[in-house]
């Protein structure tokens, strides 16, 4: 069975950074695609970033391109989104994501194609 646990979020001021951790583990992931996708409070799941277990390409929204970044630690089963620059647009529960990598390279941006979801860790930026 899939799971898929998050960690890392936190309360942190306009400008700062946080790290965020995805422990993945059931599963052998070596044809998988982990993504992180967010959800601000009263707002749809937006797609932020994704990165090819095997391989290692990686994703982005053009929203974050530059300030997040996503990668992972094969030996760990984990992947971790650096979040630089945090605005409070920002503030948001952050969910990690996988799906076998059956699709096309465009559909990873779509979140509705991600099978395993996280329960998410809140990341909330002052103003």
């Amino acid at each position: 069975q899939v799971q898929l646990a998050e960690s890392g979020g936190g309360l942190v001021q306009a400008g700062d950074s946080l790290r965020l951790s995805c422990a993945a583990s059931g599963r052998t992931f070596s044809n998988y695609v982990m993504g992180w996708i967010r959800r601000a409070p009263g707002k749809g799941r937006e797609f932020l970033a994704a990165i090819r277990w095997s391989g290692g390409s990686t994703y982005y929204a053009d929203s974050v391109k530059g300030r997040f970044t996503i990668s992972r630690d094969g030996s760990k089963n984990t992947v971790s989104l650096q979040l630089n620059n945090l605005k409070p647009d920002d503030t948001a529960v952050y969910y990690c994501a996988a799906i076998r990598n059956s699709y096309v390279s465009s559909a990873y941006y779509n979140p509705d194609v991600y099978d395993y979801w996280g329960h998410g860790t809140q990341v909330t930026v002052s103003s």
